[in-house]
Formats: C-alpha cells, structure tokens, sequence
C-alpha cells in the first residue's frame, strides 16, 4: 500500500508541476486543465473539523478538532470504453475506499465491479465535500454500509433511471458466508419552470448472517431487509431534499425482530452565488430499545473560492426519557 500511494503521490506531482508556470485565471481553472480529462481525472479533498457539544458530554464527538475526509480520487474512462475508480482515505493510514473497474456499454448502460457506494440512500450519493451539512443524515450509518463489494449494473432510459447489486453484504471486510445482498433503485428526473425534481425508491435483502447492521453496534441474524424513498428539488433560490428509510432484522441477543426507522426533511436557501442557508430536522428510532429522537440542524454554507469552502452548523436533538443536547460544528475545507 505504502509503495502505491507513493506512486500515486509521484504520478500527482508530475502532472502538477506546469501548473505554477501560468498565470491562473481562477484558483480551479489550470488545476482542471491538468487533472481533468477523460481518461484521467484526478480529484482531492481535505476537510479540517472542530466540534463543540455545549454539555461536557461526547454528543457530536465532544469538544475537539479533528480530521475530516482527506481522500485523493483517481478515476477515468478509456478509449475502449472501460471505466475505473480508486479513491483512498488518508485520516489514519492509507486504506481504500473506492477500487472499481466496469465497462461502458452505451451511454445508456454500463456495469462495474469491485468496492463502492450500494447506490440506495440519496444523501449516501454525494461526495462529502458536497453533502448540505457537515455530517450526512442519521439514517445512513445507522442502517447501511457506504461501501460494499460487489456487482452493479447502472443505466438510465429517457427521465428514468436504475440500478442494481449484488453484493457480499459486509461492506469492505474480507467475512463472506457465501450469501449475498442484493439492491434495486429506481428514479426519475423531471424538470419544470419552477425547479428539477428526483424521486427515487429502493430496496435491499442482506442474507448475510451476523452482519453488523451499519456503524452500530447491532448484530443481524439474517434476512434483513431495507427499503426507503426520497424526493429532491433544485430551484434557483430554494432547494430540499425528504427521503424514508427503514430496516427490518432479526436482532442478535433479543430473539426479535428489530424495526429502525429514520427520516429526514432539508430545506436549503441560495442567499447568493457563495452563500446558503439551510435547516434540517432529522428523526431515528429502534423499536426493540424504544429508543427515538429528533435532530434539528441550522447550516450556513460559504463557498470562498472554486476550491476553499466553509460550513457551520448549529445542533439540537431532543429524545424521549434523554436530556436535551446541543452542539456546534465547523468544517474548513479544499475540493478539487
């Protein structure tokens, strides 16, 4: 791994080292000269994050600074129509996050294989250099993996679109007990007067055994099944994003079934060119544990130059039988 990433690193620095000898127009425009083409596009992110929970408590991460996403993305589609990804994470030590090849069967069609995104939750969909707020929707990691090795067949026909997957079912660990995932989504696309719209419906079977069910500490004992839906608009000033999503499982230790819920409602204000204002209410219960509560997020978003971004965001959750908690966080970031 070590000698790869240094390759890499190499290979970056080479491509890079005509880009101080012109005068750059804008702080991105020779950057995407250089690192932008089909067959190779090479991308960055490097997020530094601070953290506040107003009670000395670890509600949000506590009080601290930390790393963000620090990923290098390397992608590109060959002359004969063969597609690639690699995307490593640098937060600890070098690891992988995407590591994909497929082919492109039409413009309409292509299917990949290797390690990516499940392609279910929508705010799953975006880089996190690119999500509403600095931390994605509650329901993610509590009920999925975002990443999973397997098959996937991605195509679109007119306004509709598709995928499908196969996958191990335990995201990017080596376990396999010869059972699979398996994932279907559905989308459309309209756009009118007043804005673009997307809807999407999906679904997913883990027949895996003893799967950790998303980044908790909850065990599936099998069969567990998913499903949820979304609705986003894209206006000039406003945008907002409402997406369900549930899993149903046996739950290991209880000798029951376990019932997650989650959802989540954003509505986002274009203030200008550079700014956005944003307001969230995100809501996730576990049946079993009789466990809810409700998250309200405030986000203001600053878009410094094509490549210097800033967000903060002001937290509030409130929960049956808990304390009230809040907190604020701040991300600084680079995307390219």
């Amino acid at each position: 791994m070590k000698k790869l990433v240094l390759l890499l690193l190499i290979a970056l620095l080479s491509a890079t080292t005509g880009l101080a000898q012109n005068a750059p127009a804008t702080d991105g425009e020779n950057w995407t000269q250089k690192l932008k083409t089909e067959q190779l596009q090479v991308g960055m992110l490097l997020q530094s994050v601070g953290v506040f929970s107003f009670q000395d408590n670890d509600f949000i991460g506590g009080r601290r600074f930390e790393l963000g996403a620090t990923r290098l993305d390397i992608r590109g589609q060959l002359e004969s129509n063969f597609v690639y990804r690699l995307q490593l994470d640098f937060r600890r030590t070098p690891s992988i996050l995407d590591a994909q090849v497929g082919y492109r069967f039409s413009e309409q069609f292509r299917l990949v294989a290797g390690a990516f995104k499940p392609f279910l939750s929508a705010d799953l969909d975006l880089s996190p250099g690119d999500t509403d707020f600095i931390n994605r929707a509650r329901l993610v990691g509590s009920m999925m993996k975002t990443r999973e090795i397997g098959l996937t067949a991605i195509g679109h026909s007119g306004r509709f679109n598709y995928w499908f997957g196969m996958y191990n079912g335990y995201g990017l660990q080596t376990a396999n007990d010869n059972r699979f995932m398996y994932t279907a989504r559905l989308g459309y696309k309209a756009e009118t007067d007043e804005g673009a719209f997307d809807f999407g419906v999906y679904a997913a079977l883990n027949s895996s055994v003893n799967e950790q069910v998303g980044n908790t500490n909850i065990t599936s004992m099998g069969d567990r099944t998913l499903y949820g839906a979304f609705m986003k608009y894209e206006g000039d000033i406003w945008f907002g994003t409402l997406e369900f999503l549930q899993s149903k499982f046996d739950r290991l230790g209880f000798n029951a079934e376990e019932t997650i819920t989650g959802f989540y409602t954003t509505i986002g204000n274009n203030l200008n060119e550079k700014d956005q204002l944003l307001a969230r209410w995100d809501y996730l219960s576990y049946d079993l544990q009789d466990n809810s509560s409700n998250r309200i997020i405030l986000g203001w978003n600053h878009q410094a130059t094509t490549l210097i971004s800033f967000q903060l965001n002001l937290i509030g959750q409130f929960g049956e039988n808990q304390d009230d908690q809040f907190g604020l966080a701040g991300n600084f970031q680079f995307q390219f």
